[in-house]
């Protein structure tokens, strides 16, 4: 009974959503965020192995959890556009790096979907050639200075920012947004959509909380109480509607002017996990999504469909 509920409850969206297609794109985008609501039947499926759901119910997505075609046929009648804005901090990749993840980028991320590629690079002589297939698109945006912090994801973060309010909002319905240095090894499809989409990392993952690399100076805006926290969020990818991904911006530019008042230095990533432990995301996506291959590979990854390019792992990745 539990889940003929389900499936009749997943019906009835299916055809109240499909009604609105006469309607423009954004009406459905603001309406598509209801989708972590009764979508959430699809997932938490066949694994016992792993946290499948957190203590706020939102789902973690691991391989075998969720069912593709069924979330496939529903979005394709959303008819959505997805954004995807690739970071290319200067020191943490090379025209290669970006070359390979915008290759496997095309190949991997939203198959089928309507994709835009927004890359932000500080000069255009860093531009690699660009050859992308159908549906898929991109544009490049020119990183401006600021002296808001060392970390230079903050510089990075204000510009893409400025590049939401003046057109990415009007473009795309969802949007991710990922560091350069990995590479795509398998399908990122919409299983991965949601309003606020947060990446567990690998790095931390298998660790005990208390270990978590939180900010634990009281003065900073990013702090978090020891014994405290939920999870340990990696930057190099986050997402979910473009109001969700403004708001962690501009909250996370909030924290680090702050922190500059009161003469404190702090990362991006610790800004966003401060951010995404006061408002809890709406659907994680597990290691299997941003995976260190300097790491031994755990049973409980079945399927790398990220490969992080880390701090201790300089080689070629290969394809």
């Amino acid at each position: 009974p539990k889940y003929l509920l389900q499936i009749l409850w997943l019906l009835l969206s299916f055809c109240y959503y499909y009604n609105l297609s006469s309607h423009n794109k954004v009406v459905q985008f603001s309406r598509s965020v209801v989708t972590d609501r009764f979508v959430s039947c699809l997932f938490n499926r066949k694994r016992p192995d792993v946290i499948t759901t957190t203590s706020w119910l939102a789902p973690v997505i691991w391989e075998e959890t969720y069912n593709r075609p069924v979330l496939e046929k529903y979005y394709r009648r959303l008819n959505i556009t997805i954004g995807l804005a690739i970071i290319c901090v200067p020191g943490k990749f090379s025209n290669r790096s970006l070359t390979e993840f915008i290759q496997s980028a095309n190949k991997h991320f939203m198959f089928g979907y309507n994709v835009v590629f927004y890359i932000l690079l500080d000069s255009l002589s860093t531009l690699p050639p660009i050859v992308l297939g159908p549906l898929r698109t991109f544009k490049l945006c020119l990183v401006a200075k600021s002296d808001i912090g060392n970390d230079f994801n903050f510089i990075y973060m204000m510009n893409l920012f400025d590049c939401i309010i003046t057109h990415i909002q009007y473009e795309v319905n969802f949007l991710f947004v990922m560091n350069a240095n990995q590479i795509f090894k398998g399908d990122f499809g919409v299983e991965t959509l949601g309003k606020s989409v947060a990446q567990l990392s690998a790095w931390w993952y298998f660790k005990d909380g208390d270990t978590f690399p939180y900010e634990r100076r009281h003065k900073s805006a990013a702090f978090i109480p020891f014994e405290e926290g939920d999870f340990y969020y990696h930057s190099a990818i986050f997402g979910g509607t473009v109001e969700e991904v403004l708001n962690l911006i501009r909250e996370c530019q909030k924290g680090a002017i702050q922190d500059k008042k009161n003469q404190l230095s702090n990362t991006y990533e610790h800004h966003l996990n401060k951010y995404l432990f006061i408002n809890k995301p709406t659907k994680l996506l597990s290691p299997e999504y941003n995976w260190d291959p300097s790491f031994r590979t755990p049973l409980q990854i079945k399927c790398v469909k990220i490969a992080w390019h880390s701090k201790n792992n300089n080689r070629r990745i290969d394809k």
